[in-house]
């Protein structure tokens, strides 16, 4: 098969992909940077008008603390995930292969139960009237007073709950092609446990890591439901702000301009990662060989 012949046979394999990521995703996503560049409608359509008005709304706005609190407990949530998502990865992958089958079923069956249902479970476990609340107030943990809902610490209770399977498996998936001969030639060769794991595990499956960095992160900085059900009005993300604005308000361009802050900050550290050195070095290394 000629050069010319074998391009144009990678050209038909993926113009479906990429026909569907751009009818699906790409053309969606530059149509929500359009409309934060128009003004709104009074009936709450789009005007015929171009500006910078919803911009400078959105900068007068008091969206910096909203924005700042969906940073910050979606790093916070994600990293309690990657800490806990990690010894149950190793743990895994050191089991036979038979058992840890059946503890990957036992991790991903209950998450099939319906998303939402799973947020009002834990909400009626975080109830004042709860068994959660009552066991804690018996053990004098908290006071009777104390709400366990309705806060921040809410929030990133059931945002740890529903990703952990999300950074569990590709952490698995990366300690199943992790030679660990590599560590017990570490540990023989007198690195302690904890240096043998730091210096030859983690940076052995840091793909591993990366993916499952983004696969938590990413998602819970869009989070709605969750904020929505067990935060309340004072743990509102951004997610939230933007459902206002389109079913209250009626403005679609705020909401647009609020969307496309929120695909920034889930481009930037999939970008970051992208163009990182070790990921360049990688992709330099490939077009040598």
């Amino acid at each position: 098969m000629t050069r010319a012949n074998r391009r144009r046979a990678e050209w038909l394999m993926t113009a479906p992909s990429v026909l569907w990521l751009s009818m699906f995703f790409v053309i969606p996503t530059a149509m929500v940077f359009v409309m934060a560049f128009r003004v709104p409608d009074p009936y709450g359509g789009l005007g015929k008008e171009w500006g910078l008005q919803t911009i400078e709304a959105l900068w007068r706005g008091s969206y910096g603390p909203v924005l700042w609190r969906t940073v910050w407990m979606s790093v916070l949530a994600t990293m309690a995930c990657l800490a806990m998502a990690l010894p149950v990865a190793y743990w895994i992958a050191r089991l036979p292969k038979s058992a840890g089958r059946w503890v990957l079923a036992i991790i991903v069956v209950p998450f099939w139960t319906n998303f939402l249902i799973r947020i009002y479970a834990w909400k009626t476990v975080l109830h004042i009237e709860g068994p959660l609340k009552q066991a804690l107030v018996t053990l004098g943990v908290v006071d009777p007073s104390t709400s366990l809902l309705f806060n921040s610490g809410a929030v990133i209770v059931v945002l740890i709950y529903n990703y952990l399977p999300f950074a569990i498996l590709p952490l698995y998936a990366a300690a199943e092609r992790f030679d660990f001969g590599l560590v017990e030639a570490a540990r023989d060769l007198g690195a302690g446990r904890w240096r043998a794991m730091a210096s030859v595990f983690l940076p052995g499956i840091s793909q591993g890591l990366l993916t499952a960095f983004l696969v938590t992160f990413i998602p819970m900085l869009g989070s709605y439901a969750i904020p929505d059900i067990v935060g309340g009005t004072s743990a509102e993300m951004i997610g939230n702000k933007i459902a206002q604005r389109v079913f209250s308000d009626r403005n679609l361009p705020l909401a647009s301009a609020l969307a496309a802050v929120l695909a920034l900050l889930m481009l930037l550290p999939a970008m970051g990662l992208l163009w990182s050195p070790r990921s360049a070095s990688r992709r330099g290394g490939g077009r040598g060989a």
